[in-house]
């Protein structure tokens, strides 16, 4: 999966859901990963934390190759709920990387390990309570205001996080590196000379929404074969 999303990144993905009508669910602004420049995708890991590590290493006892832990503590940040044990031991278990609606800590320590894990920012005070924990602390979990499980994938990048359904990946990078290709071209042509306006017929778009007020520029960058917005 990181393979596929290596030469694409979020923006992307999210523009390829929006054409192709696949709901988008992204992480809320601020979720940012402790190595600058990290980036992971892979099968969603979920779990749920109620102040214990425990529940984490129950989690990568059913992880496979490739897949990334998905913490979902509330957006908690009175806590960081990962520290370099718990993801040196993700590590371990063949997990990709780590995505936290909450904090971490331990940040020189992840930066030495080099695993890719995304929260919210540091905080030296791990979890001081034990909450009951839910039948489905390893089935689903919450992102925001967005529910995840197996069934779904990852992507994080330096522009943030967000989730697609698994039946629809394929699909979904498929048409992400046709606006990838479409866009290079675009950039391209600018550095050249050839202005953005004059590529995307811009008078023309201006000509047709005066006759059609109803007549947008995404529709109309979808009949010339653009990509700016999606």
């Amino acid at each position: 999966m990181l393979k596929a999303f290596a030469e694409l990144s979020t923006p992307l993905v999210a523009d390829a859901c929006v054409r192709l009508g696949v709901g988008v669910r992204v992480a809320p602004a601020g979720v940012g990963a402790v190595v600058a420049g990290a980036r992971v995708a892979g099968r969603v890991l979920p779990v749920r934390h109620y102040g214990s590590v425990d529940v984490f290493l129950e989690a990568y006892g059913a992880a496979r190759d490739g897949d990334v832990l998905v913490v979902d503590n509330g957006g908690r940040t009175d806590e960081a709920c990962i520290g370099d044990l718990a993801v040196l031991e993700a590590r371990a278990a063949g997990v990709a990387g780590i995505v936290v609606w909450g904090l971490h800590r331990d940040t020189p320590e992840l930066r030495e390990i080099g695993l890719p894990v995304f929260s919210y920012g540091a905080l030296p005070l791990g979890p001081v309570r034990l909450d009951d924990r839910e039948p489905a602390a390893l089935l689903t979990a919450k992102f925001g205001p967005h529910p995840v499980s197996a069934e779904d994938v990852v992507f994080a990048d330096p522009d943030g996080v967000l989730f697609v359904p698994g039946d629809r990946v394929a699909e979904v990078l498929e048409t992400a590196g046709g606006i990838a290709r479409t866009e290079r071209a675009q950039a391209a042509r600018i550095a050249s000379g050839d202005t953005l306006r004059r590529q995307t017929s811009f008078e023309e778009y201006l000509e047709r929404r005066a006759a059609d007020p109803a007549y947008s520029f995404r529709r109309h960058l979808r009949r010339i074969g653009g990509a700016i917005e999606e």
